[in-house]
């Protein structure tokens, strides 16, 4: 894909989301398209900002409401840049003025989640996504040992402080690491694969001024995304 064809798709996106009202990207919209594919914003990272600004508006505008223009979702598609580079574990903070327009509202700040929230929200979602498996017996047996774990760790997580809370906080990277693994194993080999596809695409951009062994970690982290998304897995592992 190259910058017009992302400008293009990012329009017909837009257009979409707005119920079909089409908003053309030229001028300064389009500079600022051309900036984030420089930048190397996967396609969709930069919809899923979009989508999260028009959601806002949709949630707090009378139904009768103008269709979103693209300027206006910058800081959004900025934020979700910035998230998708912490799951994958590339360095450095994106730079391209998200915000600076003086129209532009920033995207609304991150609700920090208490550590026993965390654990308590992502059983009930291991939970849904037990109840709803279709996958061996081998997957429905690991989610639900999974949630045993977690389900051990919520008192704890109330009131741990210091190295108590970084126990639990490694413990829950361990019990993501297994569920991933877990994932990978059981799924079809055409999912894992479309995974890891996807994020090879979306990390080419980087590859040249990264390590050899560290494309290979943000690949393995960028399958895990991208395999999460397909499956509705959550995040159990806590920043």
């Amino acid at each position: 894909m190259d910058a017009d064809q992302y400008c293009r798709d990012l329009e017909a996106h837009l257009c979409r989301q707005n119920g079909g009202h089409l908003v053309r990207i030229v001028g300064p919209a389009f500079e600022m398209v051309q900036r984030w594919f420089h930048l190397g914003i996967p396609f969709k990272v930069a919809c899923q900002g979009i989508d999260r600004r028009v959601s806002r508006v949709v949630a707090t505008t009378a139904a009768r409401r103008r269709p979103v223009r693209l300027e206006f979702c910058e800081a959004d598609v900025m934020d979700a840049f910035d998230a998708w580079r912490r799951a994958v574990g590339i360095r450095g903070t994106a730079d391209a003025g998200a915000g600076s327009d003086g129209d532009a509202e920033p995207a609304e700040p991150r609700t920090r989640v208490s550590l026993a929230a965390h654990i308590e929200r992502t059983i009930a979602r291991l939970t849904g996504v037990r109840t709803q498996a279709r996958e061996p017996s081998a997957w429905t047996d690991a989610v639900d040992d999974i949630v045993r774990a977690l389900d051990q760790l919520v008192a704890p997580a109330r009131r741990a402080r210091g190295d108590v809370r970084e126990g639990i906080t490694r413990a829950l990277g361990e019990l993501d690491d297994r569920l991933i693994d877990t994932a990978v194993r059981v799924s079809e080999a055409a999912v894992v694969e479309d995974a890891a596809a996807e994020a090879r695409t979306e990390l080419e951009p980087f590859r040249a001024r990264m390590p050899e062994a560290e494309f290979d970690r943000a690949m393995t982290r960028g399958r895990a995304r991208a395999l999460r998304i397909r499956l509705g897995l959550p995040t159990i592992a806590r920043d």
